[in-house]
């Protein structure tokens, strides 16, 4: 035994060999715990490294992204979790770990069960809808704000308040926040600040777990949110916590202190804004002076008002123009006129009518004689006669047969004849 050789093997080959060992056992390959999550890291490209603790023990965990999607919350320290996964051993450093491939918060699955439920059913109801949201006010005068009497939230309220914007008024209505009677307190005192004439309403409380905070998700909270008059702003835990409040509300402010400065504007920001329209208020008027001034100036040294008759000499010559074209063109209608009343009172006509009542005279002779040379019965009265069949006269033998009915037009009269024959 002596003079056998001993085999080395490297730190790589027993935690191979190890991970091998526990990758082989089933009770490794399928683990369920429940642990505290603490010392949570969230890295860029989606995996999420954290320890698993008890009181007494601690192991490391890992959860990849692609199940890491799966997961209906945001994980953080202190978060009790139920986890699903298997033990294996990291082989660079030797360190043995959870890998997860489910995880969620111990107690509270009904609760993020619920959550969802109601989430959907007033989304639905169209209580979410932003067309529906009330504007906040940019300059209130009085604040209601509905939240427990003692604790961080009220101050961190009322000191933001005060700091930024003093001028506005602050009225508490005290609430439960916290247990199974804090939903209808929350709901009373959201009801009684409706009987105040406030420009802004603040609900909400500090931060806490999911059962803390559950009044602000509960349905009456949240009806009684959407069925104010007033503009309300949810302040509910810090800003990671969502709840139903939140949705339904006008506004969502990440925490109590951002309630307030959404609630009011900064003073000192609006002293500085004053200052600056004063500053442009001031130049735009000392700019519209010096303008005016120059204006004033260029109509103080214009030419009309310094020589204010120049204006009106110019204008009386113009109208003596006119007033002479005027005279002119009426003389010169005058004279054409003149022309033609002598041409008129010179001419043959008026001078010997009786010649004028010659010519029509003789004129209309020629026209009668003309008409008794075409008159028809001038024809008859020779001898003459005119034959009709059918009132048309007869001009050719081919429109008469025997037996036709005639008519023979004489001078002095008509004779109805039968035809016998046609030659």
């Amino acid at each position: 035994m002596e003079n056998e050789e001993i085999k080395y093997y490297s730190v790589t080959q027993y935690n191979q060999a190890i991970k091998n060992f526990l990758d082989s056992k089933e009770e490794c390959q399928t683990v369920h715990i429940k642990a505290e999550v603490s010392n949570f890291k969230g890295h860029t490209r989606g995996h999420l490294y954290f320890t698993l603790k008890d009181e007494e023990s601690r192991i490391n965990a890992v959860m990849f992204s692609f199940n890491a999607t799966s997961l209906n919350f945001t994980p953080k320290d202190g978060d009790e979790v139920l986890v699903d996964g298997k033990i294996s051993v990291y082989v660079p450093n030797g360190g043995y770990q959870v890998y997860v491939e489910k995880m969620s918060l111990a107690g509270n699955g009904d609760l993020l069960k619920k959550f969802e439920e109601l989430k959907k059913k007033l989304m639905d109801e169209g209580l979410f809808d932003a067309s529906k949201k009330k504007p906040i006010p940019k300059f209130p005068t009085k604040i209601g704000i509905v939240t427990a009497p003692t604790g961080a939230a009220i101050r961190d309220i009322l000191s933001t308040i005060k700091r930024r914007y003093p001028l506005c008024e602050t009225i508490l209505f005290p609430s439960l926040v916290q247990g199974d009677e804090a939903k209808f307190d929350v709901v009373r005192q959201i009801e009684e600040a409706q009987n105040y004439d406030l420009d802004v309403l603040i609900v909400g409380r500090g931060g806490g777990s999911i059962e803390d905070l559950w009044a602000f998700n509960e349905e009456i909270v949240a009806r009684a949110i959407y069925a104010s008059n007033i503009p309300i702003i949810s302040a509910v835990g810090h800003e990671p916590d969502f709840t139903i409040a939140d949705f339904v509300a006008d506004l969502r402010a990440p925490t109590p202190t951002g309630a307030a400065e959404m609630a009011v504007p900064n003073m000192v920001d609006l002293i500085n804004y004053i200052k600056q329209v004063e500053i442009r208020l001031n130049r735009s008027v000392s700019n519209k002076i010096e303008y005016l001034k120059k204006s004033l100036n260029a109509l103080a040294t214009s030419y009309v008002l310094s020589n204010p008759m120049a204006s009106f000499e110019i204008r009386e010559q113009k109208l003596d123009s006119y007033i002479t074209r005027l005279n002119q063109v009426v003389l010169h209608k005058l004279d054409n006129a003149k022309n033609r009343f002598d041409n008129v009172r010179s001419n043959r006509i008026l001078t010997n009518p009786e010649n004028l009542f010659i010519n029509y005279n003789n004129s209309l002779e020629l026209i009668i004689n003309k008409l008794e040379l075409l008159n028809p019965l001038n024809v008859l009265s020779k001898g003459y006669s005119v034959t009709k069949v059918n009132d048309q006269v007869i001009k050719s033998k081919e429109q008469v047969k025997v037996k036709d009915k005639l008519n023979i037009k004489l001078l002095d009269g008509e004779i109805d004849a039968i035809v016998e024959g046609v030659k």
